[in-house]
């Protein structure tokens, strides 16, 4: 775009700010349902253009992650914030279904299952949100929508700096500085997939009409006429660390000198969310044969999903020293990995992030999977000073894997909670696999590693990705980096029950699938889930979720379940 377009975009834009943030909040549903209705119009087309582009088999499975990371976690978003908006429509906060109190004082909110919808589609998942020190029960209501609070909100202009790997990413992060800040917003798409802009567009029509929004699209240029333009008044940024940096300290040596100072060129309040070194730590115990497989399909999905382009995914793997079926183990995630169909590394850098890897691991096995091999990396050293899969965030289909002492699990899990928080970098997401009767001999041991974690999402026995799909949840690093070490980011998005002072998202999902859990005695009817990289019926699971969630109607529910008892 030239100078003349994206000055026009920003003087629109400085025009409506004020308009947008007094809107009456019953006009703001009203936007939001048309834009609903455009996503179910639109959500084939925004999946096709991914599969093109991703040169994904149209009809693989494969295609049900397409599905899953975009309109579908679009659709659960909309609809998170619809319930916010009709409370706030009230005169209510919005609604919570459970809040309790930690030991010391934390309190936490329940806020999945939020409805019928998210019983039914997730039976068996639960989600929490951990709040900072000095919330109480008493004054959780302060710190919740305060912006709708405000007697005469100040209208400003943001701009989005767009990721490139899901097409989920724009969309949510519109939506929050929208509803949840009361900005208007310039979207600068990334180039790895600005083709989802002309379809964004039109699922998004009402907004652009009113002035409320604008896209842009171009390469740094654009991005930098835009960061440092006067009328721009708040930056959030979707992407990497180096990106963060550049942009507050600018390119080069004098950057690198100015950071260390820490005297930003850029004077605006700028949040992110930058990815993460994200560990998985499995918890041993005694495992059958299924429960290896089946959790060592969950490690992979956390690693494989979207070609490993995740800021979650998982990189490293925690093993206990003494887990007597750790080679086991092992053995079916290396056999996993080997045999998956191939993927297309279509995000920049993948080979070079991928051959850096396995330089500095001579031993690293390459497991096949296309142009970028899938790569192992066994036994790293724990206390290996400054390793590189331990500071380097991989972005890619690469997994490391280390082991840790411990004379029982409860010390295990303590040593674990160290390591991740102090040898590996980011705090975005962690995830811990814990067999039920290890979770009923660890008592508090257990909920005291989830406290322990610096993360800003945990998730046990379930991918923390799925607190970035849940819209209730706020998502972003844990609370406290600083721009000269930013690491994860700073701030929250999503976050539909609009919290001003989380901690953490914590997740919690069944050891077992649907009906082995039922003969262990679990009451979760989900069975292999539709994101798995293993599931058969993905591509068919994942839209037929996503028009219920569109169109609210039951009649979905049952081929929603006969799909997903096949996958």
């Amino acid at each position: 775009m030239d100078t003349t377009s994206l000055e026009q975009a920003v003087q629109v834009m400085q025009k409506r700010k004020q308009e947008w943030v007094v809107l009456p909040v019953e006009r703001k549903v009203e936007m939001l349902l048309q834009v609903r209705k455009r996503l179910g119009e639109n959500s084939d087309a925004l999946v096709e253009a991914s599969v093109r582009a991703k040169q994904i088999n149209p009809g693989s499975p494969r295609v049900g992650e397409e599905w899953g990371a975009g309109p579908w976690t679009f659709a659960e978003s909309i609809n998170g914030y619809l319930e916010t908006l009709r409370d706030l429509s009230k005169g209510n906060l919005p609604g919570l279904k459970k809040v309790t109190v930690r030991a010391g004082g934390q309190v936490v909110a329940q806020v999945f299952p939020g409805n019928i919808y998210d019983w039914l589609l997730m039976n068996g998942i639960t989600a929490e949100v951990w709040m900072q020190p000095g919330i109480t029960r008493e004054n959780l209501g302060e710190h919740m929508a305060v912006y709708y609070k405000q007697k005469n909100p100040e209208g400003k202009v943001a701009l989005v700096l767009g990721a490139g790997n899901t097409s989920s990413i724009v969309p949510l992060d519109i939506l929050d500085r929208l509803y949840v800040r009361g900005h208007v917003v310039i979207i600068k798409m990334h180039l790895v997939n600005d083709y989802l802009g002309p379809v964004l567009e039109d699922v998004f029509a009402p907004y652009v009409q009113a002035g409320y929004l604008r896209f842009a699209y171009g390469g740094a240029e654009v991005g930098s006429f835009l960061v440092n333009h006067s009328g721009v008044e708040e930056i959030h940024i979707t992407g990497g660390a180096h990106t963060h940096d550049l942009l507050l300290y600018g390119p080069g040596a004098e950057g690198a000198k100015r950071k260390r100072r820490n005297e930003p060129v850029l004077h605006k309040p700028v949040t992110s969310e930058l990815g993460c070194v994200s560990p998985t730590i499995i918890a041993p115990g005694k495992w059958s044969k299924a429960d290896l497989r089946y959790q060592a399909e969950h490690v992979v999905t956390m690693k494989l999903y979207n070609g490993g382009f995740n800021c979650v995914a998982s990189q490293v793997l925690i093993l206990s020293e003494t887990w007597d079926q750790r080679r086991e183990f092992m053995d079916a995630v290396r056999q996993l990995m080997s045999d998956l169909p191939p993927h297309k590394a279509y995000y920049p850098g993948a080979a070079e992030r991928q051959r850096a890897a396995a330089a500095a691991y001579p031993g690293a096995e390459l497991l096949g999977g296309g142009e970028v091999p899938r790569t192992l990396i066994t036994g790293v050293d724990p206390n290996g000073e400054n390793e590189y899969c331990f500071q380097n965030e991989f972005f890619g289909p690469v997994l490391a894997q280390t082991s840790l002492p411990g004379r029982d699990t409860a010390e295990y899990l303590r040593n674990a909670v160290r390591f991740c928080n102090e040898k590996l970098w980011g705090t975005l997401g962690a995830n811990i696999i814990v067999h039920p009767k290890s979770m009923k001999e660890l008592g508090p041991a257990l909920d005291e590693a989830i406290a322990g974690l610096y993360y800003g999402t945990v998730g046990v026995n379930i991918w923390s990705v799925m607190g970035y799909c849940f819209p209730r949840a706020p998502w972003g690093a844990y609370p406290g980096h600083t721009h000269d070490n930013v690491q994860s980011g700073m701030g929250f998005v999503h976050n539909a029950l609009m919290f001003n002072k989380p901690e953490k998202t914590v997740v919690y999902g069944s050891f077992y699938p649907f009906p082995r859990g039922l003969l262990h005695g679990y009451l979760s009817f989900m069975p292999k889930p539709p994101w798995f990289v293993t599931n058969r019926t993905a591509h068919v699971t994942m839209p037929l979720i996503t028009k219920l969630l569109v169109d609210g109607s039951l009649r979905h529910l049952p081929f929603i379940f006969l799909s997903a008892l096949k996958g």
